[in-house]
């Protein structure tokens, strides 16, 4: 009997982008299920009724919610070209990394920078600056987060090779400078750069037409409390 992969997502998911990344390097076949977020799909609140949200993958009928607990579970289900290390500490480390992208990174940049202006954006940006930085100091002496390949904290942190530059062009800032994070940078660029990364980012018109949308939204409800 077949294998059945679903993959429910959105078109601008970057959480749905980590599952696509690694179904693809793992060289996994799977069918999207494009699922718009505004009329969600009974068979998306069948799937995930506790968050109701993307990504979600379907694998012989069982769904697993949440990218990054998705993306563990694809790497012990096909153990091809492993995303996690093999020893523990290193696998525990990488999970830090992930969750520490998540809860940190992401969280500054979005929520503080990128959604704020003034001196509330002022005192997000020193936050999300020493957050970049331990970033900066994780990638010494690596071509990767994962080492010489691409591994699991380069997929959970795939975003920022993408969203980083939309959000600068958007909000009109700087955040991700080669003379302060240059170990950084040339991450952002030669992930972004790989073929099967580069293959799935969204059209970048439009994640710049939707994100100064979502900010210019964000920045009005603001100024009218």
């Amino acid at each position: 009997m077949a294998e059945e992969l679903k993959l429910f997502r959105t078109w601008s998911s970057v959480f749905a982008l980590r599952i696509v990344w690694a179904l693809k390097i793992k060289g996994v076949e799977y069918e999207t299920i494009f699922e718009d977020l505004s009329n969600k799909s009974p068979s998306l609140l069948q799937y995930n009724p506790v968050h109701k949200k993307v990504p979600v993958l379907v694998h012989n009928g069982k769904p697993i919610a949440e990218s990054l607990v998705i993306l563990e579970y694809i790497d012990e289900t096909w153990r091809e070209t492993p995303l996690l290390p093999e020893d523990p500490y290193e696998r525990a480390m990488a999970r830090f990394w992930a969750k520490f992208g998540d809860d940190k990174v992401l969280t500054s940049i979005v929520w503080g920078v990128f959604f704020k202006e003034g001196k509330e954006q002022e005192e997000a940006m020193l936050e999300a600056m020493e957050h970049l930085q331990f970033l900066e100091d994780e990638l010494k002496g690596k071509r990767f987060f994962g080492g010489e390949r691409i591994g699991f904290v380069d997929l959970a942190l795939g975003w920022l090779a993408n969203m980083i530059s939309i959000f600068e062009e958007v909000a009109g800032l700087k955040m991700v400078d080669e003379d302060k994070f240059p170990l950084l940078a040339a991450w952002m660029q030669e992930f972004a750069d790989s073929p099967i990364i580069k293959d799935n980012w969204p059209p970048r018109d439009k994640m710049i037409a939707k994100f100064q949308a979502l900010r210019d939204a964000k920045l009005a409800a603001a100024a009218s409390k």
